[in-house]
């Protein structure tokens, strides 16, 4: 009897099962567009079918979602089904549809919290981190550490951005005496790694130093980046199917929050030591500790992942910026010119990286960096064509949280890891046009402000004014934009002034120049120079360059080597 009831109780409890699986996997997001998934692999097989048929393998998986989103129309919205290792993401690539998620509502007054996924990155900026916090809990944070970011106490820290590029200038100009070839964003990160050390923190880290001159501190959290590794980053496997890669992980995060907490104590205690009205520092951590009477174990917790946080996006962003910047205008005769022109303009014709460190440092600096109008064009646009990373959000199960698109659609999103792809957002052809995919600084002439503010026309030009505010949101936009958006600003503007008239870059591998029968670069129809093979991003937490841009550097005929 019992036998009976087994042979068939079990193929209907299969059934059963079966059934049950098929409407959890499949009714709950039916309703966003989608490419066919598979009950057991999700999109995995689909993502490794676009990989296998790529020219890169190794390219962005913006990239790919790019090309999802082409093959199914457009949607302002779509999913990608990352079962069984994460969960399924609804990815934005509509600018008024990330609106929507970004703003600030009744029911999310800090905009919708972001992804429980981003946990992956919590030894890198710690669980406490102003990126992973939500609430009113990210609001104190924010708080805080607000007045070290503020535009009028970034420009009083002009000396030591100064400084620091000195030292890049000397780099080059090595190079360009060798004429040897080099990773244009080693040399960015090192630069910009040691400008937010002491900015943030008020430390030299001399990663511009080289050799033994780099310290432990260095060497950990250089580590702790190679750890995730492009192909870890385009699916975040969970933990337990990489122990080892996590484990080392917790490794070098638990040796660095060391480090870091040490230096935190010991400024703390030199503060204390002079009070605050004679201490020197006016770094952000100075300035985010100033009102603290005892530095407890929970404020030195938060401290130390806010300082992890501020290093990695501030040394991150800014040399990812830099990097495509130069290669750009190494490849763009107009644009470069134009620059230039504009340097010679605001700052005299002589490219003396001392006379224009000269002329920053006075009492004009803020303004004559305001009047880099075309360089900020550059800037705007090259955030658009290549930014570091999209923002992951997160819609709580049962908060009912719904967008609407263009046609008034009402698209239900709740219980959704939401993925704004700002790749997609910002080469959208209905906003940008046929020139969405290309380099186009004169686009944003009339509003080259590279903050967050609403592309209003300013002198005339009404091409930024067309732009819609949301489809350009490098930094984010709504309450949780970057803190650190205006010091990456300062810092491209203030790096550009100094060496764009001073070298001349050619590319080295992917991406250099075509050449014709005598040797001399092709200009195409749109200005710039044609290439063998495009250079294209690939993702190590954010997206980069494939090749760390492998250039050649050449002083110009007015610039003369530093003493």
């Amino acid at each position: 009897m019992l036998a009976r009831v087994l042979l068939v109780g079990i193929p209907l409890l299969a059934v059963y099962m079966y059934h049950r699986l098929r409407t959890y996997r499949f009714s709950k997001y039916a309703h966003l567009p989608q490419l066919k998934s598979s009950l057991v692999w999700g999109h995995l097989k689909v993502l490794h079918q676009y990989i296998r048929a790529s020219l890169h393998p190794d390219q962005s998986a913006d990239e790919i979602f790019a090309q999802m989103c082409h093959e199914l129309s457009d949607p302002p919205v779509f999913l990608v089904d990352l079962w069984p290792v994460s969960r399924p993401m609804a990815i934005v690539s509509n600018h008024a549809v990330a609106e929507q998620i970004s703003r600030s509502t009744k029911t999310h007054p800090w905009s919708l919290p972001k992804s429980p996924t981003m946990s992956a990155f919590n030894y890198l900026v710690g669980p406490k981190s102003l990126l992973m916090k939500n609430g009113a809990e990210w609001k104190t944070f924010r708080k805080r550490f607000n007045p070290g970011f503020a535009p009028h106490h970034l420009i009083s820290l002009l000396p030591c951005i100064i400084d620091k590029t000195v030292v890049f200038l000397r780099h080059l100009d090595s190079y360009a005496a060798t004429g040897e070839s080099f990773e244009f964003m080693e040399l960015t990160i090192n630069l910009t790694f040691d400008i937010i050390g002491a900015v943030v923190m008020d430390e030299d880290f001399e990663a511009q130093g080289g050799g033994d001159r780099k310290g432990e501190f260095i060497e950990l959290y250089v580590e702790l980046i190679q750890s995730y590794s492009m192909q870890d980053e385009e699916v975040r496997l969970p933990w337990w199917l990489t122990p080892g890669k996590i484990m080392r992980r917790r490794r070098l995060g638990g040796r660095i929050d060391e480090i870091l907490g040490g230096m935190i104590r010991r400024q703390f205690a030199e503060r204390k030591r002079l009070g605050d009205g004679k201490a020197k520092s006016r770094s952000v951590l100075s300035l985010g500790l100033q009102d603290v009477d005892e530095l407890s174990d929970d404020l030195l917790s938060v401290t130390v992942d806010q300082i992890k946080t501020f290093l990695f996006a501030g040394h991150d962003t800014t040399s990812i910026l830099l990097t495509w910047i130069f290669y750009e205008l190494s490849r763009t005769p107009r644009a470069l010119k134009a620059v230039r022109d504009e340097l010679d303009e605001v700052f005299g014709t002589d490219p003396d990286p001392r006379v224009v460190s000269d002329k920053l440092l006075s009492a004009d600096g803020e303004e004559l960096l305001s009047r880099m109008s075309y360089t900020s064009a550059v800037i705007k646009e090259m955030l658009r064509l290549h930014p570091p990373a999209g923002s992951a959000r997160y819609s709580p199960a049962g908060s009912g949280f719904s967008v609407t698109d263009d046609k008034g659609n009402v698209i239900p999103l709740d219980d959704a890891v939401i993925y704004l792809c700002h790749p997609l957002i910002q080469k959208d052809q209905s906003v940008y046009g046929e020139t969405a995919h290309e380099f186009v600084p004169e686009r944003w002439l009339g509003n080259s402000d590279t903050s967050e503010r609403t592309n209003v026309d300013e002198n005339g030009h009404d091409g930024a004014a067309k732009i819609p505010p949301g489809a350009w949101r490098p930094f984010e936009r709504g309450p949780r934009n970057c803190i650190g958006q205006e010091l990456a600003n300062i810092e491209a503007r203030v790096i550009i002034a100094m060496i764009a008239r001073r070298y001349d870059f050619t590319k080295v591998g992917l991406g250099e120049l075509a050449r014709d029968e005598k040797g001399r670069p092709i200009l195409d129809e749109r200005g710039q120079y044609k290439v063998k093979d495009e250079l294209y991003s690939v993702r190590q937490i954010t997206s980069k360059p494939a090749d760390g841009v492998r250039m050649k550097a050449k002083l110009t005929d007015q610039a003369a080597p530093l003493e």
